[in-house]
């Protein structure tokens, strides 16, 4: 689906003719909302009602009639912030906002609006940039629907979203154009990394993720490199050429770097790409594995975070890597038992096959570092299904070997509204993944099953500082909130942006 165009204007928001027209008001304790007079009466009308308080998720739906005569929309809505002050912090707040652009995209389908104009609202200790990027968030990731495949069911009234949203300002239009301009960077990639994975098994496979990354590079003049088989077997990865032996679809090691202009920092970016898991020989339950063509958000996240650095065109070197393949229990799959040589030497037992997004990871952080010689490396993965036992669906986990690059991720994390926590790693641990035949083995038994998944990828970086984002629990079925939508939430791909826009040059050697 195509993004709705922002515009940003000087012009009296009432004067704006349009299918919606919103306000944001926050909660102001015991008192009525502070409002603009065209709709001082309504809002002060609904406080002494005690309908409206400016409570977050709280809405009040009107008619111009009904407000002011003047007022060229169709219809108004009043949206509740909750309480915003000065000590909120920033993070919150813009999590806020986001939750409430949402509430908006869910009022705009329900009266199926192709046009909004916004009163942008005034808060402490925001910019009116700041304030812009996160409720466009909000509305652009609420706004999302993958409607590809329907066919016969589709209707020609079904709503397809908002075409255009006008954003009416006070201040400097320049700065809040720039806040528009983030956001939609932002999420644009977001809402391509859901397409991706809501994809299904036989629409994404490893030459699809090779197709992207191509023309990602063609149009923003990235560097595109692909390892084709050939080159695996050249370079001894056994990892992944392990996992793609029951296939039928030959695997890719998809790259895509960016270069600025002035020598920086290089951060590696490696996402897990299985385009579709049954589990190999050791083959998953029936029940719930139509979902495992999910599998492949962390290469998702990994390659759309990289079409936002090329907008952005940010002052730090990033560069992506994408092992894919499916995990398919052809006749000649990998069996339990059988051992493997990985690219940096090391021997690994598989003892369960649906334990291979860490296989293909190996090869791909070990040749990836040995390559790029990153100042640091993250990979992102549907890892393990014990993630979700240990967090939920509320937080990804994070297991890494760097203090400071894990303080930036959570950070970022906290700044994007995609929560990590990170969890314990040390010999302890590794001792779990031990093997009688081989270095390691590739599961190290039912307990801390993320942590030990976490053990086995730290054979492959040796000392450059790593982290490991294991997104299992919200890659989907992500905590609820208004500008998610069911299924994948395209998580990821703006904590890598948030931190990569805060990033500072020498900043893991501080």
């Amino acid at each position: 689906m195509a993004a709705a165009r922002i515009m940003v204007t000087q012009k009296l928001v009432d004067k704006i003719d349009s299918d919606l027209l919103v306000y944001f008001l926050a909660q102001d304790d015991n008192q009525c909302p502070q409002c603009s007079p065209p709709i001082k009466d309504l809002v002060e009308n609904a406080w002494k009602l005690k309908d409206f308080s400016g409570k977050a998720g709280e809405q009040i739906m009107a008619y111009p009639s009904s407000v002011n005569g003047r007022i060229l929309a169709k219809r108004v809505v009043v949206i509740g912030l909750g309480k915003i002050t000065a000590d909120t912090g920033q993070s919150n707040v813009a999590e806020q906002l986001r939750k409430a652009g949402g509430d908006v995209a869910a009022v705009c389908a329900k009266i199926k609006a192709n046009s909004m104009a916004v009163s942008l609202v005034s808060l402490p200790g925001l910019s009116a940039a700041q304030t812009v990027q996160y409720l466009s968030e909000g509305i652009l990731l609420g706004d999302y629907r993958f409607d590809k495949y329907k066919g016969t069911t589709q209707k020609k009234d079904d709503y397809k979203g908002l075409k255009s949203i006008r954003v009416s300002c006070a201040g400097s239009v320049k700065a809040v154009r720039n806040g528009v301009k983030k956001a939609l960077t932002a999420a644009d990639a977001a809402c391509k990394a859901r397409d991706m994975a809501n994809e299904p098994g036989n629409g994404w496979t490893s030459k699809e993720f090779a197709k992207y990354a191509k023309e990602l590079a063609d149009k923003y003049d990235l560097t595109y490199t692909c390892l084709e088989k050939k080159d695996m077997e050249k370079l001894g990865m056994g990892g992944i050429l392990g996992v793609n032996q029951g296939s039928a679809i030959p695997p890719k090691m998809v790259v895509l770097e960016y270069n600025p202009e002035k020598k920086s920092d290089t951060i590696l970016l490696v996402g897990k790409g299985i385009t579709f898991d049954s589990g190999g020989i050791s083959l998953k339950p029936p029940a719930g594995m139509d979902q495992m063509k999910y599998d492949m958000c962390g290469g998702a996240a990994v390659l759309t975070a990289m079409q936002a650095v090329a907008q952005e065109k940010p002052g730090v070197r990033v560069v992506a890597i994408v092992p894919a393949t499916d995990n398919m229990s052809g006749s000649s799959a990998i069996r339990p038992g059988d051992i493997i040589r990985h690219y940096n030497g090391v021997t690994s037992e598989i003892v369960n096959t649906d334990a291979e997004g860490r296989m293909i990871l190996g090869d791909a952080l070990s040749w990836g570092i040995e390559t790029y010689a990153p100042d640091c490396v993250i990979d992102i993965a549907t890892l393990t299904g014990a993630v979700i036992l240990g967090l939920g669906h509320h937080y990804s986990g994070m297991i890494s070997n760097s203090d400071i690059l894990s303080d930036c991720i959570h950070k970022a994390g906290e700044d994007a509204g995609e929560p990590v926590w990170r969890l314990p790693l040390n010999r302890d641990y590794k001792k779990q993944i031990k093997s009688k035949v081989a270095d390691i083995k590739n599961v190290g038994g039912r307990p801390a099953g993320t942590i030990t998944a976490g053990a086995y990828l730290s054979k492959f970086v040796g000392k450059t500082p790593w982290a490991h984002l294991d997104i299992a629990g919200t890659a989907w079925d992500f905590t609820k909130k208004s500008y998610i939508p069911k299924g994948p939430s395209g998580f990821g791909v703006r904590t890598f942006l948030y931190l990569i826009r805060s990033w500072k040059k020498g900043l893991l050697k501080t």
